[in-house]
């Protein structure tokens, strides 16, 4: 239980990675705050979490407005008085050229992933600087170092800034005992790549040294880790989990 009775805010918790990463906070004792925009996807979610942990709280919301963070945040203080970790995984994709890309749909996926993350953050800083203590871990993707082109500019893009405000946000929160992390998956199994020809999951299974697509709960495992004591020495870190996909 490296969780028990911490106040955790998910944000993309319905599917994929964030399902997983809520999964494993609610088996590691965490009370917690999910979000989501989709209502049958929130609907399932809080059917499955009626029977693992009746300690949580399902909020619906799109993570690319602001007042969505902001109540996000006073929801968790009002139920517990406190926010101790707070997991960015909240994001989407479009599958388009630089040429062919609108300015509409670039600035669509920096609203969520980017923004997103940006505002979550600066919504939690207050409290978790009054607290002295706090994890926030963000999550990119390997796009973010190597050119993915099977994916719009603007996912590589805002990946690549949620990396580099990690960073910052470590290097500002710092003194006050706030540890802040990106983790970075490599190919998992989630809807993202379902879209994949066979040829190219076969071609990108050739270039993984484990030989294998990792899965959402492998990725969380290591985001557990990362809000839990066992990481509290540990700060503007980004964590690859990609089976050697990326080695850096």
């Amino acid at each position: 239980m490296l969780l028990n009775n911490k106040i955790a805010i998910i944000t993309g918790a319905t599917r994929g990675i964030g399902r997983a990463i809520a999964e494993e906070f609610a088996k590691n004792g965490a009370l917690l705050i999910l979000n989501g925009t989709n209502e049958k996807l929130l609907n399932d979610l809080e059917e499955q979490f009626v029977l693992i942990n009746k300690n949580h709280t399902i909020v619906k919301g799109d993570i690319s407005d602001p007042k969505t963070a902001e109540n996000l945040i006073n929801i968790a203080m009002h139920l517990h008085g406190r926010v101790d970790i707070l997991v960015n995984n909240a994001g989407i994709n479009m599958h388009e050229t630089t040429e062919k890309m609108s300015l509409t749909n670039w600035q669509k996926v920096l609203d969520v992933n980017l923004n997103g993350t940006l505002c979550t953050c600066k919504a939690v800083m207050p409290i978790m600087k009054k607290q002295r203590s706090g994890k926030i871990i963000n999550i990119s993707s390997r796009a973010a170092k190597h050119p993915k082109i099977s994916t719009s500019p603007s996912y590589g893009a805002s990946k690549a800034a949620i990396i580099y405000l990690t960073r910052h946000l470590a290097a500002e929160l710092g003194e006050y005992g706030i540890n802040v992390n990106v983790v970075c998956p490599g190919p998992i199994e989630t809807d993202m790549i379902k879209i994949w020809s066979d040829a190219y999951r076969k071609e990108v299974l050739s270039l993984i040294p484990l030989k294998r697509y990792g899965k959402p709960e492998e990725v969380a495992h290591t985001v557990v880790f990362l809000a839990s004591n066992l990481s509290d020495f540990i700060t503007g870190e980004t964590v690859n989990v990609n089976g050697g996909r990326s080695m850096d």
